[in-house]
């Protein structure tokens, strides 16, 4: 008999007539494809996943298994509509602990019509998603027999500034009750559920490490699913704490290219999760940017048309070769960037061919677009061998967002920050 899922986060929900996901007792998920080409994206992304030997047991095992297709009597009452069956990935515990976390500071992609990409860019810029790289959509948490669960509203959760999405982290891991808002999150299942050899943690880095290589998907506005039972660490037994991926009805070909978005907000993640398990008890952290006058290293004036972007590298960071290989330094071997505020300013500068690049920028009001021509080595910089400047002219977003991504640009990942000696946004948090 199928029913209304009790335990879905986000996403359509299947009650008050509306169209959404169902389940049966048998451990499967019902899903109804959109009539548009998000569900034919879907249904041809799980035909492909499933029977793509390229894909590691261990990695496919962090995504629902599929069962293929089936028509079922929608549960809006319009009739029978075709449904994805997947694996239920809750139907084994009966009281669990569940967050959906979008990844991606941005969550559509080039293709996509000028009228979404409004839409998805305004609330990528109203959320934590291009501060973070990540933004939670959903949650529950089970406090106890007791309390039931703590189910905030999807409004509340998606507006959660930098440092209470690394609270909700917190508590989704803690003892206290998590209904009561002004207990402090004490993390005393931090260890047990995010660390481990099987742990959270250990499960992100293994998707981690997949995502460093593989180039045949791009997970566009995909999220992961953190899940464990609270109730089985109350009695002393293991939580069996999993990651699922889920959502994928925006999933595009990798043509060769790595999925630096999903990797860059995946690694985003993982280090807000690291930073709990190695310091659990500081609780109250807030997460913040560096505005030292040292850690500065953006000059911009958005309001205006023309936006003077300086690279500048500190004096003890100004050892890169005349190629820009630098370890230190803020040009790397492949690019630049820049981290900032507002509230994330990101500067990418990717070769296109020798002497030519082209520069995006991703503000919090507009994107914008320059190119830059001439040896990266030899031109005058802002004063200094180790300074450049680029002159990145404003565009309309409103009219060619599209037109200012060319195949060969993409986002940058956060272990090509490392690789190039670079830092990361995330890190200024």
């Amino acid at each position: 008999m199928l029913k209304v899922p009790d335990h879905q986060v986000a996403g359509h929900q299947a009650r008050n007539g509306q169209l959404g996901p169902l389940i049966d007792d048998s451990g499967r998920f019902y899903k109804p494809l959109q009539d548009d080409d998000r569900g034919s994206k879907e249904v041809a992304f799980y035909s492909s996943f499933s029977s793509n030997t390229r894909v590691p047991d261990h990695i496919r095992r962090l995504f629902p298994v599929f069962h293929g297709t089936q028509l079922l009597e929608a549960s809006d009452g319009s009739g029978l509509r075709p449904h994805l069956v997947l694996e239920d990935v809750v139907s084994t515990r009966s009281h669990p602990s569940v967050m959906d976390i979008k990844i991606g500071s941005r969550t559509w992609y080039p293709e996509s019509s000028e009228d979404y990409i409004q839409r998805c860019f305004k609330k990528d810029r109203e959320t934590s998603s291009l501060s973070l790289g990540f933004r939670i959509s959903g949650l529950q948490i089970y406090g106890n027999e007791e309390s039931g669960f703590w189910k905030p509203e999807r409004k509340l959760v998606q507006n959660l500034s930098a440092a209470d999405v690394r609270v909700v982290l917190k508590k989704f891991v803690s003892s206290d009750l998590p209904v009561d808002p002004n207990s402090d999150p004490d993390c005393s299942f931090a260890a047990s559920v995010y660390g481990g050899s099987t742990g959270i943690l250990a499960q992100l880095l293994e998707l981690k490490a997949w995502f460093e290589d593989q180039t045949m998907y791009h997970l566009n506005s995909c999220s992961v699913l953190l899940v464990y039972e609270k109730e089985k660490l109350l009695i002393g037994e293991r939580s069996d704490a999993e990651v699922k991926l889920i959502d994928f009805a925006h999933v595009t070909e990798g043509k060769g290219i790595i999925d630096h978005n999903f990797l860059g907000g995946l690694c985003s993640l993982i280090k807000f999760i690291s930073e709990i398990l190695t310091s659990p008890d500081d609780c109250t952290t807030k997460a913040c940017l560096r505005d030292s006058e040292k850690d500065k290293e953006i000059l911009t004036s958005p309001d205006e048309c023309t936006t003077k972007v300086c690279l500048q590298d500190s004096d003890k960071n100004t050892n890169h070769s005349e190629n820009g290989d630098g370890k230190d330094s803020l040009l790397g071997k492949k690019g630049v960037c820049i981290q900032g505020d507002d509230p994330w300013r990101l500067v990418v500068c990717d070769r296109d061919i020798k002497k030519h690049y082209r520069v995006l920028h991703a503000g919090a009001s507009e994107l914008t677009m320059g190119e830059v021509e001439g040896d990266q080595s030899s031109r005058k910089g802002c004063g200094s061998r180790s300074s450049r400047r680029l002159d990145v002219m404003k565009r309309d977003s409103a009219k060619s967002i599209s037109s200012i991504f060319p195949a060969n640009l993409h986002w940058v990942g956060f272990s090509e920050f490392k690789r190039w000696g670079l830092r990361h946004p995330a890190e200024f948090r």
